[in-house]
């Protein structure tokens, strides 16, 4: 099949696939949880109104001098050591020359050919298979501000009628992670670099370096895609899509990229080399600018900042005090919680889930009842309020109290669902709502006995039924004596009742 089209359509995916071959590259920028930022004592925290975390140092104003935050330097040795790399013995700081709005000095303290952390791997397992995204560099800098502009009704330059400044981002710390190119994925090249997004997020989670909070920018992937022709070794003119900021734009925008280059190279075009954007709404990229080249940015050693040497010690001793990492974590559990591929899947798949789950065992509750709850009720409830499950006003200690009741038979899985809406809702702990709501289950065997008879009374068509050797119609009546209690008995034994009665 001829892929010749002109170059502003698409050809499928599987199309561009015959033809071309993927390769990927992923610049992600994780902002670090410190309290104050990069070069001075400002506060991180996010929000707040514009411009009043800010001093002379990151506003970048004359005579000021900035200092190394050593919580920061901490936290990218972290970082390193956890992606497999060498920790650089001595590495210094450079100036990147920035000249826009969002940077007050006209330059960015980055570092360039000596960074902090180099050559290191990242090992990933996507739907069994197994990939390895090679990483070049992870290396230290700061944030840049935020321009806000004003009188468009797409948030961005065109169509605005001005821009606003704000920066109280400008100075957070960053450690900036770089891939080499990422060959060898095939098709599955979107889906392995959603999966190492993800295993980014919680690697820094678990690191206690970053809450990993996509929808906040603290984690936000550059995403860099070439194609070259099937059996090329040259690689083709790559666009790097910007400050992508959610696991499924990841996917989404790789695709697309792939498609549109696929249809420019198939119509007998050229890629341009530029950054592109990503439009969430509409599914697409947009031209940005062209893309400059190192040089472009005229690196220099800056000045204001002696160079950096970790003690080995140090290094030593920060390597010995890293936690658990996700991966292994997640095949630990799974073999605990005797989960299958498919379950724990959908565990990894809700963000947050697994260590919510986690807790809750932890607190006393078996595995599938901490899943149960957690990737449905309250995955629901979270959907319905629009937050992250770790949000919602409940804890794991309070959903094992939920299933405890639910193992003592003081309450059943529905009367459970209102007293998880109940502690949901504030009115206190899981026993606290069943007492004041009355929610406990009839246990009087008497009372149960009693409404027993009087529906099996109230439908002799469906007891003949049962008595003749249709045991399936009993769900008729349970469901009749549960309403009539009021949702407050125990099917199990009103099914026991039922059968005793017409046995």
């Amino acid at each position: 099949m001829s892929l010749q089209r002109s170059s502003d359509e698409l050809v499928g995916y599987d199309e561009a696939m015959e033809r071309f071959d993927v390769v990927l590259g992923l610049e992600v920028h994780v902002e670090l949880g410190t309290a104050s930022k990069m070069w001075c004592g400002c506060s991180t925290e996010f929000g707040g109104e514009p411009n009043t975390r800010t001093c002379p140092v990151c506003l970048g104003l004359p005579g000021s001098l900035p200092v190394v935050n050593r919580k920061a330097v901490e936290s990218a040795i972290r970082i390193g050591l956890s992606l497999g790399c060498e920790i650089a013995q001595w590495c210094r700081f450079a100036r990147k020359q920035y000249f826009y709005p969002d940077m007050p000095k006209n330059y960015q303290i980055s570092q360039y050919d000596e960074p902090i952390a180099f050559d290191g791997r990242v090992e990933l397992e996507v739907d069994g298979v197994g990939y390895e995204v090679p990483i070049e560099r992870a290396h230290m800098e700061e944030d840049a501000g935020k321009s806000l502009h004003v009188g468009g009704s797409t948030g961005r330059i065109q169509g605005s009628d001005h821009s606003l400044m704000d920066y109280n981002r400008a100075g957070v710390p960053l450690v900036e992670i770089v891939t080499r190119p990422i060959r060898g994925t095939g098709a599955r090249g979107p889906e392995v670099a959603r999966a190492y997004m993800a295993h980014l997020r919680d690697m820094v989670r678990a690191l206690g370096v970053s809450q990993g909070r996509m929808e906040q920018g603290q984690l936000r992937c550059d995403a860099n895609v070439s194609l070259m022709p099937k059996g090329s070794d040259e690689l083709g003119t790559r666009t790097e899509t910007k400050n992508v900021n959610s696991l499924r734009s990841v996917e989404a925008a790789l695709r697309y990229e792939i498609r549109r280059q696929g249809a420019v190279l198939a119509g007998g075009g050229r890629v341009e080399q530029e950054t592109r954007m990503w439009n969430e709404a509409g599914g697409f990229t947009t031209a940005g600018r062209s893309k400059e080249q190192a040089e472009d940015y005229r690196y220099f050693p800056e000045p204001d900042l002696i160079p950096l040497a970790p003690g080995r010690e140090w290094v030593a001793e920060l390597r010995a005090s890293l936690p658990e990492m996700p991966s292994a974590k997640r095949s630990r559990l799974q073999s605990e919680w005797g989960f299958s591929d498919l379950e724990m899947r959908d565990v990894i798949g809700n963000e947050g889930a697994l260590d919510l789950i986690e807790a809750t065992v932890a607190a006393g509750c078996d595995p599938v009842a901490a899943r149960k709850w957690w990737l449905t009720e309250l995955a629901r409830a979270a959907n319905e309020q629009g937050v992250a499950l770790e949000e919602l006003a409940i804890s794991p200690v309070q959903v094992a109290q939920v299933q405890e009741l639910v193992e003592a038979g003081t309450v059943n899985d529905r009367l459970a669902r209102t007293v998880i809406e109940g502690v949901l809702a504030g009115e206190g702990a899981p026993g606290r709502i069943v007492e004041a709501r009355g929610l406990a289950v009839v246990s009087d065997e008497g009372a149960l006995t009693a409404a027993v008879d009087a529906v099996i009374e109230a439908n002799p068509d469906v007891a003949a039924r049962i008595r003749g050797g249709r045991t399936q119609a009993v769900g008729a009546l349970i469901g009749a004596v549960m309403r009539q209690l009021g949702g407050k008995a125990d099917a199990r034994r009103v099914r026991e009742l039922i059968t005793a009665r017409l046995s």
